[in-house]
């Protein structure tokens, strides 16, 4: 199954971070690039998924890799945010979708 990587991915990640999450201050720089390359890593195994992916024209779901592809630069780019701020103020977070399950007979059967 070609989301197995992706998920083992993410779940490596969010176990770093919430292991991380006692860290003292100095190390959060470190810690946050590391998710930084860990988010590239997910990024390129959800390209590669997306690329092998076989769904049929015919199924009624099929994962959605633009949508999960997003979602992985919002989060990559907050974290950039926070380590090199643009602005001193802080601005209102975009929310992820976290739903990547797309319903095919729905879409097509739409206008």
């Amino acid at each position: 199954m070609p989301t197995t990587p992706i998920r083992c991915s993410l779940l490596f990640m969010l176990a770093t971070i919430h292991l991380n999450s006692d860290a003292a201050p100095a190390d959060e720089q470190a810690h946050l690039s590391l998710v930084r390359q860990q988010l590239d890593v997910i990024e390129r195994l959800t390209a590669q998924a997306e690329r092998s992916s076989n769904a049929q024209p015919n199924e009624r779901y099929r994962f959605d890799y633009p949508q999960m592809i997003q979602d992985i630069q919002r989060i990559r780019q907050g974290v950039q945010g926070y380590l090199s701020p643009s602005r001193a103020q802080p601005r209102a977070p975009t929310e992820l979708v976290g739903d990547y399950r797309l319903d095919t007979s729905s879409a097509e059967s739409s206008p």
